[in-house]
């Protein structure tokens, strides 16, 4: 590895503009503004349990179109522990293709996560303190809506009961648990704007309702100081290396099943300001954190990206598709392929070059199928080595790429309109994006949203579903007539978005039987 003093003077850096985390990370204190580079976006289709390699793409791309010439750099997420000791195993590429030093990264790192956990733990402490101290807000304890957190997966914290001890003023209530990347903290971080704009948003957060239905915010209980005070020095971006010594800021880790799946807006703004082209990825498929990078960050930010990289693997188009052979089950999985690639020209007005990411084993009559049916419809493709060449695997793609980006950038297109009533943007985001037949809301759902329409707020939408299939089941991997289950829509104030709840989704993952933390040792 290279010192991050040098990493940081390949991006224009001086020593002052950094805060060393040791000799190969630290955090940008301060970052000049000036040239505006482009935004390249990489996303895939649907994914299998193991991912198809979006980070590793990333990472081989960035680094690809430095070995020609090109400035680049990354802005990438952090990885959460419970993947980490889960199934994926982080988040920091593998092979050629990783980002550098993998260990202290996809553990503790900088301590960003630690510190987005004990600020969202301090404000339900302050809660539930309140609560014991006499309840002077008049809160209704059946309606607290900010839960704890904790980054690790552990279904058995989804439903609990606190406050059990007999002390005079406890009352018992039910809580639970989301995972860090899922908590609204985390989505604050990596939409604020600076710390002014972070404490604003704490402030905002709506905690709980009153006895007679009035919001309760954290500004109420006087909490937004003490847990910027937490977060001031995460929410600046991490900067550390890939294996080749492309500079890389990885900053923030929201899930793109239960969250937006997005780097923080300092981190790709810093990028974009010191790089001629910023490599961002936005986490599992186009129709989770491809969709809300688009429909919300770009939207919120004025971001257009020049070009998205759309990743497959033909063991994945394999596993969507359905027949008696491998042959015609990639010829009907390459229907999910032609999903994504037409929902970004025709509902976002986005470039596409599809990446094909291929792993030992596949076969050489799939990988020409695949680029048949990507020329068939008009659209460049690239076959890519990351995990076994890095950027020497990704030189066709990356060539590619610079080539498409440099004509006239379109206007960006959104799949719905903020100003149209909530039911609406859900309806249009389900038939647009994922080709719903029509959308079913549950009771629950439809009474939230008739309150959450009182407050006439034009906020954009984070859709919580599986990130398996298109539809809400993440067993219905080949029905093209499917419906989409609305349960729960929730307001997330701080955020500035709604959260919509579809099938059976939760917000706390779990472990799976034989978890990777089974198979670690120091």
């Amino acid at each position: 590895m290279e010192r991050i003093d040098d990493i940081a003077k390949k991006l224009g850096l001086s020593e002052k503009d950094i805060f060393r985390y040791g000799d190969y990370i630290a955090k940008i204190e301060n970052c000049p503004k000036g040239k505006k580079g482009k935004l390249i976006l990489v996303t895939a289709i649907n994914p299998t349990r193991f991912g198809e390699g979006k980070t590793t793409v990333s990472i081989a791309l960035a680094d690809a179109m430095r070995m020609i010439g090109l400035n680049s750099t990354l802005a990438l997420r952090e990885p959460s522990l419970g993947p980490v000791f889960g199934v994926k195993g982080g988040a920091t590429g593998g092979g050629e293709a990783a980002i550098l030093p993998q260990e202290e990264i996809n553990l503790h790192f900088t301590g960003d996560f630690h510190a987005i956990e004990s600020a969202n733990n301090l404000l339900c402490a302050m809660i539930d303190n309140h609560l014991y101290f006499g309840n002077e807000l008049n809160i209704d304890r059946q309606r607290i809506v900010f839960h704890r957190c904790m980054d690790m997966n552990d279904r058995a914290l989804r439903e609990i009961e606190i406050s059990q001890e007999a002390l005079k003023n406890n009352v018992a209530r039910k809580e639970e648990f989301t995972i860090t990347a899922a908590s609204e903290i985390m989505s604050i971080l990596c939409l604020a704007k600076d710390l002014k704009d972070l404490k604003r948003r704490l402030k905002k957060i709506i905690v709980a309702y009153s006895q007679t239905g009035q919001p309760i915010y954290a500004g109420d209980l006087k909490a937004e100081n003490a847990m910027a005070i937490l977060l001031k020095d995460a929410i600046k971006p991490n900067l550390v290396q890939t294996k080749f010594g492309t500079p890389a800021l990885v900053h923030g880790g929201p899930f793109a099943n239960i969250s937006f799946g997005c780097n923080s807006i300092l981190a790709t703004k810093y990028a974009l300001s010191l790089a001629d082209f910023a490599i961002t990825e936005a986490g599992f498929g186009c129709d989770l954190g491809g969709e809300k990078f688009l429909d919300l960050k770009c939207r919120q930010f004025s971001l257009n990206p020049s070009v998205v990289v759309l990743v497959a693997s033909l063991r994945a188009l394999i596993e969507h598709g359905q027949g008696t052979s491998k042959t015609q089950m990639l010829e009907s999985g390459l229907k999910n392929l032609k999903k994504h690639i037409e929902n970004l020209r025709n509902v976002f007005n986005r470039r596409v070059i599809v990446a094909i990411n291929v792993f030992g084993g596949d076969s050489e009559k799939g990988l020409r199928q695949i680029e048949e049916f990507c020329q068939s419809l008009s659209c460049e493709s690239a076959r890519v080595y990351p995990f076994t060449q890095g950027g020497n695997g990704a030189i066709d793609l990356a060539k590619k790429v610079a080539l498409l980006s440099q004509k006239p950038n379109k206007k960006l297109k959104f799949a719905y309109n903020l100003e149209d009533d909530i039911e609406k943007k859900i309806t249009s985001l389900c038939q647009k994006v994922y080709g719903a037949k029509s959308v079913v809301f549950s009771s629950i759902a439809k009474d939230h949203i008739a309150k959450l329409e009182k407050l006439a707020l034009n906020l954009p939408l984070v859709m919580a579903k599986t990130q398996y299939t298109l539809s809400s089941d993440e067993k219905d991997r080949f029905n093209e007539n499917f419906n989409i289950y609305i349960q729960d829509v929730e307001i997330k104030n701080g955020a500035e978005f709604l959260l919509i709840k579809a099938g059976n989704i939760s917000l706390m993952p779990g472990l799976p039987r034989v978890p990777n933390a089974c198979k670690m040792k120091v």
